[in-house]
Order: C-alpha cells, then sequence, then structure tokens
C-alpha cells in the first residue's frame, strides 16, 4: 500500500525510530487473525493511525475508536470522508501512496489495517507503532478482529443486531428476480461472483438470497469475472445494475457513455425493458462496516423489492 520510498529516507526513518527492544510496558496481545503476534499494546489506546481509507477507517470510526490519521485522498465515499474529518483525522495522502513522512509526525501509538494491503512493510511500520494487520477478508470476522484488539466488543455487538434483524427482514421480501451486476472501470468490466467468499457488498446479496445469473455465480478462487464485449450478453438478468468511477476515472471520461450507447449494451435484456440503474462506487467498491451494510440493503430494497 505504501510506495516504496529511497533507500535513504527509509534509513533515515528508521534511525530516527530504532530503540533497543525493551519488555513491554503494555499489555500483550496476541490472536491469530492478526500478523506479527502478539503485540505489545498500550494499556490504553489514544493515537490510531488507519491505512485503510475505508474497511479499517469506517469500522474504527464506527466503534468509536480514536482515529488521529488516515489516507483520505481520492475517496468517493463522501460520507466516510465528511465523518473522519469532523472527527478530526489527519489526511495521509492517497490510499495508494499514503506519506510516511505524515505518519510519524501523527505519532500514533497504533496502526491498523488490512494485511494484504500492507503486509510487506510490516517491518517498517513496527518501528514506527505497534502494527496491528487484519488478516481477514470477511467483514464481520474483520470487524470483531479490530473490535477485540480494542476491547470494543460491546459496542459492535450494538451495532450489528439491529443489523441482522433488518437483513433477516429485507430477505424475506427478496423476489426470485435474476439481477446482473457489472462495473465499468476506465479499462475493462468486472463482474464480481455470486458465493458467500464474496467481496462484502456480493456476500451480503448471496445472503439476502438474490439471483444472480449462471455467468455471475461462483464459486471461483478470483471471485471475479472481467469479461469482454461478447461476453456482456451473459449478463441477462432482468434488472442490471451498474458501478462507474470511484477509485478510476470511468464516471468521467467517457467510458460509461460509451458502454451504454453500445448496441450490444441495447441488447441486454434488462437496458430493453428499461430496468438498468447505476449504484454508487462509493457503497459497492469501498465498503467501510455497518454504516455501507445498511446503504447495500437500501439499494436492495430501491431497486429489486421495488422494481415492478
Amino acid at each position: 500500500m505504501i510506495q516504496r520510498r529511497s533507500a535513504r529516507l527509509l534509513a533515515l526513518v528508521l534511525a530516527l525510530l530504532t530503540h533497543p527492544a525493551l519488555a513491554c510496558e503494555g499489555r500483550l496481545y496476541e490472536a491469530a487473525d492478526v500478523l506479527a503476534a502478539p503485540l505489545c499494546l498500550p494499556d490504553r489506546i489514544q493515537r490510531i493511525a488507519v491505512l485503510d481509507p475505508a474497511v479499517s477507517l469506517g469500522m474504527a470510526l464506527e466503534l468509536g475508536l480514536p482515529v488521529i490519521a488516515a489516507p483520505l485522498t481520492g475517496m468517493s465515499d463522501t460520507i466516510l470522508r465528511e465523518a473522519a474529518e469532523a472527527a478530526g483525522v489527519q489526511n495521509l495522502g492517497s490510499m495508494l501512496d499514503p506519506s510516511l513522512e505524515a505518519l510519524v509526525a501523527a505519532r500514533p501509538d497504533l496502526i491498523l489495517g488490512a494485511a494484504f494491503r500492507a503486509e510487506t512493510y510490516l517491518p517498517v511500520l513496527s518501528q514506527i507503532a505497534p502494527t496491528a494487520l487484519i488478516v481477514p477478508t470477511d467483514w464481520r470476522a474483520y470487524f470483531r478482529a479490530v473490535a477485540r484488539l480494542t476491547g470494543t466488543e460491546a459496542r459492535l455487538e450494538a451495532l450489528m443486531a439491529p443489523f441482522q434483524t433488518r437483513l433477516a427482514e429485507v430477505a424475506a421480501r427478496v423476489p426470485d428476480t435474476p439481477v446482473s451486476i457489472l462495473r465499468i472501470t476506465s479499462w475493462d468490466f468486472q463482474v464480481y461472483l455470486d458465493q458467500p467468499d464474496a467481496y462484502a457488498p456480493f456476500a451480503l446479496l448471496h445472503e439476502l438470497g438474490v439471483r444472480r445469473p449462471p455467468y455471475e455465480t461462483g464459486p471461483d478462487p478470483m471471485g471475479m469475472r472481467r469479461p469482454d464485449w461478447e461476453d456482456l450478453g451473459q449478463l441477462d438478468g432482468e434488472i442490471l445494475l451498474y458501478i462507474i468511477g470511484g477509485t478510476n476515472a470511468s464516471a468521467t471520461d467517457g467510458r460509461w457513455e460509451e458502454v451504454t450507447g453500445n448496441p450490444l449494451w441495447q441488447l441486454l435484456p434488462a437496458v430493453a425493458a428499461g430496468r438498468v440503474y447505476p449504484i454508487q462506487s462509493a457503497v459497492w467498491m469501498e465498503f467501510s462496516g455497518i454504516g455501507s451494510a445498511h446503504r447495500v440493503l437500501d439499494d436492495v430494497e430501491r431497486l429489486i423489492i421495488g422494481v415492478p
């Protein structure tokens, strides 16, 4: 996640931060879902720097944790960004290239992030502060890992219980209507598949029982297909939802207009029937916790249950 800095800069940072190993003066935390455990954590965590501008940031704020820094540049989820700014979160720059210098200057007593994004940089990060890189990719397991790490399990339960109630209520009303979902980027098409271990919004659709066409159904170890133009015809759901923008320029570079104006697009059953709807990249590609999960349910109620 953090781009490689010059050897001179890294050497300088490490020289400033490296200190002899000491016995843990706080509390030792060990769990299988955190890399490089046990970690020596402060008895009272007061300054958390987050590396993920979506999952870790959203969940930490929902748990009421003292987040003091995170990469905020390039976020399409204005709701989450505004919540972070209102909480006084310092911007570390882009999610793809956060500033190491700003991270040091923030003086965190805990660095939090996803293992798959930052594992390579763990030796550097752990010199700045205890670094908890969360392993699970399932969003509920990730949320539980953050809550256990920070002693906020009760807060998590208070958030999760009403969501689970609503999830069951919405699932009871989902029609047996096949739904296609396509992400249009500036360079390709992406179909996130219907399978239990899918990326969080699509895993929620699976739980809800939303039916997807055969082409959009797993299992597949990648969890995604990248159809060519010729494959678009297999997106034959009676409803078609499409995602543009976010971390790519497809919402502004003319790509989605080119796609939706193409005769092959016009032949899709949902398009021909006038049942094609855009959905927000901020919700579907920058999933960040309970708030995002409720917004997925909002879209299901509005665009799948509510469509005649």
